[in-house]
């Protein structure tokens, strides 16, 4: 089984570790201390352990050099936690609190709830590590996806057990996002690593571009979820305190947005100490007896009767639709022969299809990734650029002879399209495997065809372009 490596693979694998970890950490503690755990010392903790693994694993250093730098990063981790529990007002890098620690005495209660406290660094610490050490294959990473719906399910099972037993109730609403965050991030972590053929794979034509923007649109729409649902407590809790410091700014404000609303808009009225009657064809005649001016009045007229025509269009429009189809499905015909099948039969058969979707959409992304490595991958690029440029290759066209068009139309990119159909003659009619500096130089020439600054000379070509 192949092992995956990558930033954006170990950063789901964390986000799918921490999401059960940091639940189970936010529950005791709340359960115990009535306050929650820390979010972004639990984040730093883990990410410091997996940081300092990572530079220290495998590198062929002493053992020595590896152990201290690892205690010396847990004991700044344990710091910080004691720091947050105990203290947390003043600066962190001082040596007034840390002195103060360790000089106060302490009953038997406070050393447990001091053990209990410390329990959570070294447990993050040890997944930091594991998760660098631990090979990312793909059994391995459905096994810890499986620990942690087991571990969700024993902590929502716990927390029924304290509330029917015991009258227990603790309000933190932080693992029920947890376990949305979990799901998305570890699903997500299954996709990136299933298992891969190693047979060659080909896109239908015209298929490449749709497969790359459809799997591209479901990452981001998990791991966005997954960082949401993993923030939201907090991310609410920030809203709340933004929204009540904008209305505490904007409270004195009020007076001067009023004033300057009035001297806009009524600057113009003076309210006599008699009313007079309005004589008949002046403007003031035309107003209503209601205190508001004609225009204001015309305005709010226009106003709500354009708002009843829109909401009007968009029922018609509705209608219009549901007539369309309705129509459309009473003229359509029925199926020539019934087909007689089950209802295990319909499920199987939709979750074998369901299936081969998947299988194709998988496929595709994996064919396009390794088409980028192919010369011919650029050359099919190399012939939409002059078709988009106005210049399109007929059919009895060579190759170099297509080139040569375009040379000749695109002076200042000749090397670029020289360095693409050279290496297309290679690979192709050469039947040679290209070399990675081959590879790069095509892939550099494709970059520059594409770049922004040749735009005013394709505009040109595709606007003079030749019947």
């Amino acid at each position: 089984m192949r092992e995956e490596k990558g930033f954006f693979l170990f950063l789901i694998c964390a986000g799918m570790e921490l999401s059960w970890i940091y639940a189970w950490a936010n529950y005791l503690t709340f359960l115990t201390l009535h306050r929650p755990f820390p979010l972004f010392e639990t984040i730093g903790i883990f990410v410091l352990a997996a940081a300092l693994t990572h530079l220290s694993w495998g590198r062929g250093g002493r053992v020595i050099w590896v152990l201290g730098l690892q205690c010396i990063g847990f004991a700044i981790s344990c710091l910080r936690i004691i720091y947050v529990f105990e203290y947390g007002s003043g600066p962190f890098f001082t040596k007034s609190w840390v002195i103060e620690f360790f000089n106060t005495p302490r009953t038997d209660l406070e050393w447990l709830i001091l053990f209990f406290i410390l329990f959570w660094p070294l447990f993050l610490w040890v997944n930091g590590i594991r998760i660098v050490r631990r090979p990312k294959t793909y059994f391995s990473l459905c096994s810890r996806f499986d620990l942690g719906l087991g571990a969700f399910f024993l902590l929502f099972l716990t927390k029924l057990l304290a509330f029917a037993k015991g009258n227990i109730r603790v309000e933190e609403p932080v693992s029920y996002f947890m376990v949305f965050s979990f799901f998305m991030f570890g699903l997500l972590t299954l996709g990136v690593v299933r298992n891969r053929s190693n047979d060659r794979k080909d896109f239908l034509p015209g298929f490449q571009g749709i497969g790359m923007i459809l799997s591209f649109g479901l990452v981001v729409i998990f791991f966005g979820s997954g960082v949401t649902l993993f923030f939201w407590p907090y991310l609410n809790w920030a809203a709340e305190i933004s929204y009540r410091g904008l209305k505490m700014a904007a409270g004195p404000l009020s007076t001067i947005f009023v004033t300057v609303i009035r001297l806009l808009y009524f600057r113009n009225v003076n309210l006599p100490a008699e009313p007079s009657a309005p004589k008949e064809g002046t403007i003031d005649s035309l107003s209503s007896s209601g205190g508001g001016t004609w225009w204001s009045e015309l305005l709010e007229k226009f106003l709500i009767w354009g708002f009843i025509g829109l909401i009007g269009l968009i029922i018609l429009i509705m209608a219009g639709f549901a007539a369309f189809y309705m129509l459309r499905w009473l003229l359509s015909k029925t199926p020539s022969r019934e087909r007689d099948m089950d209802r295990g039969n319909l499920i199987a058969e939709w979750l074998r299809r369901l299936k081969g979707f998947f299988l194709y959409f998988w496929r595709e992304i994996v064919h396009y990734t390794n088409s980028r490595k192919t010369a011919v991958f650029f050359y099919r690029g190399l012939l939409g650029w002059g078709r988009r440029s106005g210049l399109s290759r007929f059919l009895s066209e060579t190759p170099q002879e297509y080139g040569s068009r375009l040379k000749y139309r695109f002076p200042r990119l000749e090397g670029e399209i020289e360095s693409i159909i050279e290496t297309f003659h290679l690979e192709v009619y050469g039947e040679t495997i290209l070399s990675r500096g081959e590879l790069a130089a095509s892939r550099s020439a494709w970059r520059s065809l594409r770049s922004p600054r040749h735009w005013p000379s394709r505009i040109m070509s595709w606007c003079f372009r030749s019947p």
